[in-house]
């Protein structure tokens, strides 16, 4: 879609922020496919839970595995004497890291569709750039890079359409900051003076880490396998965090899958695990013994069969257990 406005508001106005509806318009639990030219490729699903951490930043963070993670933040920032939208996307990539800085240069919104691209901050969209679009209950990121400078313009690099899920996860965090609301999150207005690019792979040096993320939690996951459940070490387990309970008594409830909020796949004597930088609020954990191999829940594989509570208290620490005690009919 062709962007039909482009600039940003002074530094003076907050009012006039570039790229300011994209807050609310990404806010919410999504789901939908990934394309990828990354070593990682594609696959069928990827969760993101948008929520608010602070009066005008809203973010997700997930995991993969304990390999590949990624945190994305969408937040006000002041910089050359104007305020826009700036985009921190990255994390790790088969344990390597890299973070990313985007500004908002192109906003068109419509009663029935928005678009937004942002740029990298130093070079600019012949870098990197993505492009965000919200028509009715969807959302497609599409992301471009020159691949590390051995091109002369950004090419495809990623795209993800997913589905809006569920909206009530994010009310609290949205009632509590009051969000959004027209203040600057981050002052980035001397941070890339002299940087060759906005584009980090030392967490050390970035401006915004995620170490200074505001409100977020931290949970620990334990969990064990009973005496019939005898694991094979070269399998895998997937550890879910929803919003909701899955389980009622002893029947599924498969229509609650859209709260899935957080997930991982470990290898399956791999018990324990360190969400970090979770949204606070309430949660359900389950952990899925992958039997058969196949990366999906299904007959023959094996489950924590109750749904085990977690509550993570913000800027604070949870540790939460459950065992796997249950084949699947």
């Amino acid at each position: 879609m062709p962007p039909v406005t482009t600039g940003a508001g002074p530094a003076g106005d907050t009012a006039a922020i570039t790229g300011f509806g994209v807050l609310n318009r990404v806010k919410g639990i999504w789901n939908g496919p990934v394309t990828s030219t990354t070593p990682l490729g594609g696959y069928p699903e990827w969760i993101v839970d948008f929520r608010p951490v602070a009066p005008s930043q809203i973010s997700a963070k997930n995991e993969l595995d304990t390999l590949n993670d990624i945190h994305m933040s969408f937040f006000v920032a002041k910089y050359n004497n104007h305020l826009r939208v700036a985009f921190r996307n990255g994390g790790s990539f088969n344990g390597m890291h890299r973070v990313s800085y985007f500004l908002a240069d192109s906003v068109s919104e419509t009663p029935t569709q928005a678009y937004y691209r942002f740029s990298e901050v130093v070079k600019g969209k012949s870098r990197a750039y993505t492009e965000v679009v919200r028509k009715g209950d969807s959302l497609i990121v599409l992301s471009y890079t020159n691949h590390y400078n051995t091109q002369p313009n950004a090419t495809p690099h990623m795209v993800w359409r997913a589905r809006l899920q569920d909206t009530s996860s994010a009310t609290a965090a949205t009632v509590n900051f009051a969000f959004p609301q027209h203040v600057i999150t981050k002052d980035f207005s001397t941070v890339f003076t002299g940087q060759s690019e906005a584009i980090y792979y030392n967490t050390a040096t970035e401006p915004y880490p995620e170490s200074a993320q505001p409100y977020l939690g931290q949970a620990t996951v334990h969990y064990s396998y009973d005496a019939a459940h005898v694991p094979n070490p070269a399998k895998k387990t997937f550890l879910v965090i929803t919003t909701q309970p899955l389980l009622n008594g002893m029947s599924y409830n498969a229509g609650n899958l859209r709260y899935r909020s957080r997930y991982v796949t470990l290898a399956a004597t791999n018990q324990h695990f360190v969400f970090n930088y979770m949204h606070p609020g309430t949660y359900y954990l389950y952990a899925v013994y992958d039997n058969d191999g196949n990366g999906a829940a299904n007959s023959g594989d094996w489950l924590s069969a109750s749904n085990v509570q977690l509550s993570v208290p913000a800027l604070g620490t949870s540790t939460i257990s459950t065992q796997i005690n249950l084949t699947i009919p």
